[in-house]
């Protein structure tokens, strides 16, 4: 468990980088056209500076819009992005990524984090597509790179063709019933940053007697509870709502501590592989 004394402003270092990424992320998944602005505005009102979308959202446009909208600077918003396939050779899948920089931040622009979103698509691909980044990278384009949903084996399998290796991230589900326990061990021994997608397990949790005793003993919401256990964790959550009121209410999870005691009784609710909503990896 990471200290307890955490703020809304606080970053995490990617290993062998000088990029610090902020810890508390915002989802943009099945966000789309106004809405998915509107969110990101709100989010970015609230204090996030770090927004997650990927090519397969189809809302990449819609975040660059929002973020230029907001009046911040560019510099002050982490961007990151997923590609989730090989357009073939490492060149059309280079122009590929190339396209969603600029359809983000314009055709000078950068994004602060470039992830391959899933190893389904086979190692021979999955090597395509990290070429293509490390090429990405080398160009200025984005200012770091990573993989998602990605299980111990596949970051094994990497050392084979990676010139950047660890990847300085791996988003994964994470909560307190899918703790992807061996795969989060392992990247956190050789620095590489988890992110938690679906940290709030898709709201389907509210109701869990153990999580509600634990938010009523802090006056707090079950969703403050779950994100501020990722945080204590040392994972950067990428809490989503379009809601305005609930993504406020997530960025408020900073004037409580969750104790050893209640950060034990989160740990003993894994379901293991059970639990995920989406996909737990394989560390084969």
């Amino acid at each position: 468990m990471v200290s307890t004394k955490l703020t809304i402003t606080d970053t995490l270092s990617l290993p062998n980088s000088t990029v610090e990424i902020p810890s508390l992320g915002f989802g943009v998944y099945e966000s789309h056209d106004q809405q998915c602005v509107a969110a990101v505005l709100a989010a970015l009102k609230a204090g996030y500076r770090h927004i997650d979308t990927a090519q397969y959202y189809e809302n990449e446009k819609e975040v660059g819009e929002a973020v230029r909208q907001s009046g911040l600077k560019r510099s002050d918003v982490f961007i990151t992005t997923k590609i989730d396939h090989s357009e073939g050779s490492v060149e059309e899948t280079y122009q590929c990524v190339l396209n969603s920089v600029k359809v983000i931040a314009g055709e000078d622009g950068v994004v602060d984090l470039f992830l391959v979103h899933t190893a389904d698509i086979g190692p021979a691909d999955c090597k395509v597509v990290w070429l293509a980044l490390e090429k990405l990278l080398e160009e200025g384009k984005t200012r770091s790179i990573g993989v998602s949903n990605y299980g111990i084996g596949h970051i094994e399998e990497m050392k084979q063709y990676a010139k950047i290796w660890p990847p300085h991230v791996n988003q994964i589900e994470l909560h307190p019933w899918c703790q992807q326990r061996e795969v989060a061990a392992y990247c956190q021994k050789l620095g590489i940053i988890l992110q938690a997608y679906s940290p709030l397990a898709r709201a389907t949790k509210g109701n869990d007697p153990t999580l509600t005793e634990i938010a009523k003993s802090h006056e707090v919401a079950w969703s403050q509870v779950l994100i501020r256990y990722c945080l204590q964790k040392g994972w950067s959550p990428l809490p989503k709502s379009n809601t305005p009121s609930r993504i406020v209410e997530n960025t408020n999870v900073y004037g409580f501590e969750l104790s050893e005691e209640d950060m034990k009784l989160l740990d003993d609710l894994d379901q293991g592989p059970s639990g995920a909503l989406f996909e737990a990896v394989s560390n084969l």
